[in-house]
């Protein structure tokens, strides 16, 4: 005889294997993207010596996310959320096989390789928020501040391993084999959906006279907005990530640049600053995954923004002819950067419903990435003229004095609060559906 515990017991049990199954699957396909990240930035990097392309480049892969954000979260909330991911992951693979072609035909030109990153772009802008809001219905609670520490580290090894060796591959063999390995890499992140139920959680329905009826679109689309407007804390946090992304993105960006220009470096220097950053990256993300940061989460991430800001800066002062202090400098900001993304996606995952998961994951990208393309459209050219470092020193400054700041303004320290956000009672706010027993849809 089974009591209601033993099958919630059971449930928490069961949750590994089928979680760990479809994210091994996208663990090969972030591989893939990763790989030919590298190498197409440094194809455009050594084609064109311009600071202005590679802010281009950066731009065109955030633009989908910008413009689409909204309407992918609110797709993701009312679709399959496993076929979401598929058909996100069959469209990156036909985007790189087409630039594939083109490179072996040697036709290929940057505005081809600009829009293919906008087509893989708009594939994430779908694939990211369903993955993300599924894991908080596959997963306890109680581990999802673990689970983002593991992400962050299969984030970092995989940049150790891809950054050496896209470039000793672009040494060895033509760039549209390296484009073959994202091609196999996305259909092994497809093959283990065939098998994997994803759960769904349940249908919204609002009311219409004597009946209940699904939401349009546009509502709700329109629900999002309202639902993190509601939300004081996650308003002031995104402007605080709009802030440090308009300083920041560009300066990242422009890294291969600065290794270029600034210390004289090639392909594998930049796979050791690249590696360090990586490095630091699975240091950081076993620390969080281990210890699982502060009680209150909100605050394990404002240390690390202080951190990423002592890092930019010292890779801003850093001598020319000193680039192991640039590799030590990315280490230190790559430790910090699972230390202060992955508290505050565990804090969404635990208090945003989660039939509203997918409208705010992309509510909170589209928003925070909006500064972006305006500080990359000034960096590139800036760039060109001044050099890359200044964006460093600023990108610096603004992390650095937003983190100390916010450690003062209440309604960001509590922001995982449920009784400080106004409207998200513990009806709205409900527990993980897959631990209590409600009934969820397989998707």
């Amino acid at each position: 005889m089974h009591t209601d515990a033993t099958v919630e017991s059971d449930k928490k049990s069961k949750w590994a294997l089928p979680f760990f199954t479809v994210w091994t699957g996208q663990a090969f396909s972030i591989f893939g993207s990763q790989l030919v990240h590298f190498a197409l930035i440094w194809w455009l990097t050594i084609t064109t010596g311009s600071g202005t392309v590679l802010a281009t480049a950066t731009i065109v892969g955030i633009l989908p996310q910008i413009i689409l954000g909204p309407l992918a979260g609110a797709i993701v909330d009312r679709g399959n959320r496993r076929a979401i991911m598929m058909l996100a992951d069959a469209l990156v693979a036909s985007a790189t096989a087409v630039l594939a072609f083109l490179f072996f035909m040697d036709t290929v030109q940057t505005w081809q390789v600009y829009l293919v990153l906008f087509v893989r772009a708009v594939a994430g802008s779908f694939h990211w928020p369903a993955m993300a809001a599924s894991t908080s219905l596959m997963v306890p609670q109680e581990h999802l501040s673990r689970i983002q520490g593991a992400n962050q580290t299969l984030n970092g090894g995989l940049s150790i391993i891809t950054a050496p060796l896209a470039a000793l591959l672009l040494d060895r063999i033509p760039l549209q084999y390296i484009l073959g390995i994202d091609i196999g890499t996305a259909l092994l992140a497809i093959l283990p959906l065939f098998f994997i139920q994803i759960p769904q959680p349940p249908e919204s329905r609002i009311e219409q006279g004597a009946d209940t009826v699904k939401p349009s679109l546009w509502a709700d689309m329109l629900a999002g907005f309202r639902y993190v407007g509601k939300w004081p804390g996650l308003l002031l946090i995104l402007i605080m990530a709009t802030l440090i992304n308009f300083v920041l993105s560009p300066a990242f960006s422009l890294m291969p640049l600065l290794v270029k220009e600034e210390f004289g470096g090639g392909a594998m220097q930049l796979a050791w600053v690249e590696s360090a950053g990586g490095i630091g990256i699975i240091l950081g993300g076993l620390l969080l995954s281990i210890w699982g940061g502060f009680k209150r989460r909100i605050l394990t991430s404002l240390l690390g923004l202080v951190g990423i800001g002592i890092g930019a800066l010292l890779i801003g002062f850093s001598p020319s002819s000193s680039l192991y202090l640039v590799v030590i400098a990315m280490f230190f900001v790559g430790f910090m950067m699972p230390i202060t993304n992955g508290p505050i996606f565990a804090v969404l995952q635990a208090v945003v419903a989660p039939d509203m998961q997918g409208r705010v994951f992309t509510l909170v990208g589209s928003l925070s990435a909006a500064m972006s393309p305006l500080g990359l459209a000034i960096a590139g050219p800036l760039s060109d003229i001044v050099g890359v470092r200044a964006w460093f020193v600023a990108a610096g400054i603004v992390s650095g004095c937003v983190g100390l700041v916010s450690f003062l303004i209440p309604a960001i320290v509590h922001v995982e609060d449920r009784a400080a956000v106004p409207g998200l009672d513990e009806a709205s706010v409900p527990a993980n559906p897959l631990l209590v027993g409600q009934d969820i849809e397989a998707g």
